[in-house]
């Protein structure tokens, strides 16, 4: 009777001590993902001109934390799926604000050119920098509008032009803003015809463009093959699946299957990274 009472105890005593020392790693990494997440909503999605409350992110997110995977398990039964979908929420965050950035990126290049024929135009009319700044602003749409905007502000607040050039430089740090910046910083300490500097960089920069386009056209099959030839597998075993459902259970339903379908994930993925590598060229 008293070792089983001793047996009671030292079990009791090993679940209290790993139910602390789970709730200690659980609200260490819920702190740790709110300070990413805070830091993320505070820097890269303020950079964006999107502001929400890092607190509604961080609530959102542990909520998807807790029922998505148990979603995935309900509906599959595979603890492979469960870890893929919990990490994918754990780090969706950062995906999201780096798939935002690299969009606004994309069409802040984009509208750069007809912007800088158009304070070009406006200075060969006798309009300062200034003022043909302003006009372009009211002019063009976001993003470019916005950065251009907050330019002209911080100029307002009596910071400096060079100043405050530097400052939306670390907001955009795309290769093209960056000789924009290089070419009005040279012409205000040098001198020169900064309309002249600013259609040349435009005119630049839609040739630029015009061999990029021609760069994707030509790449675009190869990243194609890249997309069916990674989800092919995929369909393959969900065919299968529909198919020999007792010949697939071991691979959906077993540890086996599971290091399986892990050793799949990661061909998949590194064969998809190999091929996008391959298909993309920087100019």
């Amino acid at each position: 009777m008293n070792l089983l009472w001793l047996v009671i105890g030292v079990v009791t005593v090993f679940v209290i001590v790993v139910g602390w020392l789970v709730a200690e790693a659980v609200q260490k990494f819920l702190a740790k993902q709110r300070a990413t997440i805070t830091q993320t909503a505070r820097t890269g999605l303020a950079d964006m001109f999107i502001f929400v409350d890092p607190l509604k992110l961080f609530y959102y997110n542990v909520i998807a934390l807790a029922v998505v995977p148990v979603i995935v398990w309900l509906a599959t039964e595979n603890l492979v799926f469960v870890v893929l979908s919990a990490a994918a929420i754990v780090f969706m965050p950062k995906w999201a604000v780096n798939y935002l950035r690299k969009q606004r990126f994309s069409r802040f290049e984009a509208q750069l050119p007809d912007a800088l024929l158009m304070v070009s135009g406006a200075m060969r009319a006798g309009a300062s920098l200034t003022v043909a700044l302003e006009s372009m602003v009211s002019e063009q749409k976001p993003p470019l509008s916005q950065e251009f905007e907050l330019l002209l502000r911080e100029q307002r607040l009596g910071v400096d032009f060079d100043t405050a050039l530097r400052n939306m430089e670390k907001r955009l740090p795309i290769q093209d803003f960056i000789m924009v910046v290089a070419g009005l910083r040279i012409s205000r300490e040098v001198g020169g015809n900064l309309a002249e500097i600013l259609e040349t960089l435009a005119e630049t920069l839609r040739r630029k463009f015009a061999m990029e386009g021609k760069i994707k056209s030509l790449t675009a099959q190869g990243k194609m093959q890249g997309i069916v030839m990674t989800s092919l597998p995929l369909l393959l075993m969900l065919v299968l699946s529909k198919m020999e459902p007792e010949a697939m259970h071991p691979l959906f339903h077993s540890v086996a299957g599971w290091g399986t379908l892990g050793v799949i994930a990661v061909m998949e993925l590194l064969g998809y990274w190999a091929i996008r590598k391959i298909t993309t060229i920087d100019i």
